[in-house]
């Protein structure tokens, strides 16, 4: 092998292992004793030198991080807006995985320090990268949305506001340090996590609060406005969807609902995995979920 083969080599192995290279990367890291895994995407116009906002993006349980980011699209909604996003894995058995999300019976689910991984996450990838402080959120599906609500409780230092995709609220109190804006998007026919949630549909291994429960906890929390300004956001050709904006919090912050009139257990602006999991509005998600994170840095 040539001189020049040699370093072309060696440069090619090096640009593979840099975190600052577009793409994705897979990352690994120990948490309590435990090994744990993350990607992290790296947006195409990701400059060294600048300042970029991140995102964590938790699945739903019995998936993992991959499928997460192969279900959302979100990877490519952060090459366009220029975001670093994580698609951390949860604990389980293969690719059954789950979050410590609360809720769970005894017995069944995670009983892994989540909040603690989520921390070291975002230490990790300030340390490596210009991540901006101010601009850290946290977004999720399902189980993913119930743990999104559990950050946005117990990191509310690091977490500057969440997006809950067909998830609840499902630990028992939230007591944040801070006000943490929360927008909430949920189809009315969802069949998983149902949206008018009460003991008889609640599935039989968990226990959640209802949509509505946990909106009206946190607009509480918030100190926002009771009465949400209410506007229908659809197109004629998507299903109906109505945005409940609950605004004029503490710090600035609000409490968003959108509800996706027989919208299924899905990703908006996805194609559901499964046909079992109900219709998905074309409605984005990703734009809906970027907008409002942009509009919401720590405050």
């Amino acid at each position: 092998m040539s001189i020049m083969h040699a370093l072309a080599s060696v440069w090619v192995m090096a640009a593979a292992g840099d975190i600052h290279q577009p793409g994705d990367h897979s990352r690994t890291t120990k948490v309590n004793g435990t090994d744990r895994s993350y990607i992290v995407h790296i947006p195409t116009s990701y400059m060294r030198g600048n300042s970029t906002p991140l995102v964590l993006c938790l699945h739903g349980a019995g998936t993992t991080g991959k499928m997460m980011q192969n279900l959302t699209g979100l990877s490519k909604k952060a090459d366009e807006a220029n975001f670093i996003v994580v698609f951390p894995s949860g604990t389980g058995f293969g690719q059954l995985l789950t979050w410590n999300a609360g809720g769970f019976q005894k017995g069944v689910g995670s009983k892994a320090d989540d909040v603690a991984f989520m921390r070291q996450i975002i230490d990790e990838m300030s340390k490596e990268l210009r991540i901006d402080q101010n601009r850290i959120y946290a977004c999720g599906i399902s189980n993913g949305g119930m743990m999104s609500y559990r950050l946005a409780s117990e990191l509310s230092d690091r977490i500057a506001a969440i997006a809950v995709v067909a998830g609840s609220v499902a630990v028992e109190e939230c007591k944040p340090k801070r006000p943490v804006p929360v927008l909430h998007i949920h189809g009315t026919a969802d069949n998983v996590v149902a949206f008018q949630m009460t003991e008889k549909n609640m599935p039989p291994f968990m226990k959640l609060k209802s949509v509505q429960e946990s909106i009206k906890m946190w607009v509480k929390l918030d100190c926002c406005a009771e009465q949400p300004e209410v506007e229908q956001i659809s197109k004629p050709d998507d299903l109906k969807i109505i945005r409940k904006r609950h605004n004029h919090g503490k710090n600035g912050s609000e409490v968003v609902l959108v509800e996706v009139e027989e919208g299924g257990h899905t990703w908006p602006g996805m194609p559901p995995p499964l046909k079992m999991f109900g219709k998905s509005a074309k409605m984005s998600a990703n734009d809906l979920i970027w907008d409002f994170f942009q509009k919401h840095p720590m405050k």
